[in-house]
């Protein structure tokens, strides 16, 4: 049976949960959360939507490392493509930032948020956005990588 299309289904639905969560977030929901809420308020809501919406990107990082690796594999690593490679690096990569994000200032968020320590919370967030913007642009270089990547070698 050829696993190929599940391989890739997955790790195109892991990509689309991953960087358009990370989309939405930063360029949707941070704007308006930083206009309309009192930084208590705003602190407790980022704590609250990364408890929803962290173990949705533990479930797409294991999909997408899992199916891409099934993949690279089925291919062979000396004949897949340089994109791929390109593309492994780059998500590895991205799966670094996730999880220095999900154990260091996001603890550290949830852990202020819940002292109502703001100054603690807060700084927690803006380490979260830094590393969330970082990982948004590699999110997107990696997409581009994969799509144009076979029109370049």
């Amino acid at each position: 049976m050829n696993f190929t299309p599940l391989w890739f289904f997955l790790h195109v639905t892991g990509a689309v949960v991953w960087v358009g969560g990370m989309y939405f977030a930063y360029f949707c929901l941070r704007p308006v959360a930083v206009q309309q809420l009192e930084p208590p308020a705003r602190l407790r809501l980022w704590a609250a939507v990364f408890e929803r919406f962290f173990p949705a990107v533990w479930v797409a990082v294991v999909a997408i490392v899992g199916s891409g690796l099934a993949m690279l594999l089925a291919v062979g690593m000396r004949q897949a493509p340089l994109h791929w490679h390109l593309m492994l690096a780059s998500g590895l990569t991205m799966v670094a930032i996730f999880a220095y994000v999900f154990f260091v200032p996001y603890r550290r968020l949830c852990a202020g948020a819940a002292a109502s320590d703001w100054k603690a919370a807060g700084a927690a967030l803006n380490r979260i956005r830094q590393a969330v913007g970082v990982n948004l642009g590699l999110g997107f270089v990696t997409i581009a990588v994969a799509t144009l990547g076979r029109a370049f070698g």
